[in-house]
C-alpha cells in the first residue's frame, strides 16, 4: 500500500516564481538537509556528478550586476529593460542553490545518464525545499549556458550549470497548472 501522505506531496508540487520568494529563506541546516535529501538520486557508477554553488545576501546582487553586464557584452542593442531584467534575476529569492553537473566524459557511464543525474537532483532539491514549507522554482535562461558565465561562477571545464534553484517563502499561494493526463502518455510495446 502506497504511502498516501508521500504521494500527496508529489501531487501538490508546484513552482513559486522566484519573484513570489521572499524571507525567510531556510537556514544553513535546513539546507544541508534539504541537500542530504537532493543528493539521494541514480548515480551510475557513483561518480557524484554534481556540486553546489550557493548565493545569498550581497553575493546574489552582485551576480546580478556581473549577469547585466555580460547580458550587455553579448547583445550590445539589447534594450534596457532585458538588461535589468538580468540584472534583478537573482535578487528575488533570499537564496539561490546552483546546481553544477560535474562531467566525466572519460568513465564508461555515459555523459547523458550523468546529466540525467544532475537534473534528478534539481527536482529532488525541490521537493526537499516545499517538503519544509519553502517554496522554489528551478530556472535557468542563457547564463547557464554561457562560457564566460560559468567561468564568472568558477566552473571547471568539465562542469555546467543544469539550474539556479530559487528558494524562499512564498508570498501567495500558487494556483496550480493543468497537469498531462499519464494515461493519454502511456502507450504499451507491440512486438
Amino acid at each position: 500500500m502506497p504511502d498516501n501522505c508521500f504521494l500527496q506531496a508529489l501531487d501538490q508540487r508546484v513552482s513559486v516564481p522566484s519573484k513570489q520568494l521572499g524571507e525567510p529563506a531556510p537556514d544553513p541546516a535546513t539546507v544541508l538537509r534539504m541537500l542530504q535529501a537532493a543528493v539521494r538520486v541514480p548515480d551510475h557508477g557513483k561518480l557524484v556528478p554534481f556540486r553546489f554553488l550557493q548565493l545569498r545576501g550581497d553575493a546574489r546582487h552582485a551576480l546580478g550586476e556581473f549577469t547585466a553586464r555580460r547580458g550587455r557584452e553579448r547583445d550590445p542593442q539589447a534594450a534596457e529593460a532585458t538588461i535589468e531584467k538580468d540584472r534583478l534575476r537573482f535578487s528575488h529569492a533570499p537564496l539561490i542553490i546552483t546546481v553544477i553537473a560535474r562531467l566525466h566524459p572519460e568513465h564508461k557511464v555515459p555523459v547523458q545518464e550523468q546529466l540525467l543525474s544532475a537534473g534528478c537532483v534539481c527536482f529532488a532539491l525541490l521537493q526537499a525545499a516545499q517538503g519544509f514549507g519553502f517554496g522554489a522554482q528551478w530556472l535557468t535562461a542563457w547564463m547557464a549556458y554561457d562560457a564566460e558565465f560559468s567561468r564568472h561562477l568558477g566552473l571547471a571545464d568539465n562542469e555546467q550549470v543544469v539550474g539556479f534553484i530559487h528558494i524562499g517563502t512564498p508570498k501567495l499561494q500558487v494556483p496550480d497548472r493543468e497537469r498531462p493526463d499519464p494515461a493519454a502518455l502511456l502507450q504499451d510495446y507491440q512486438p
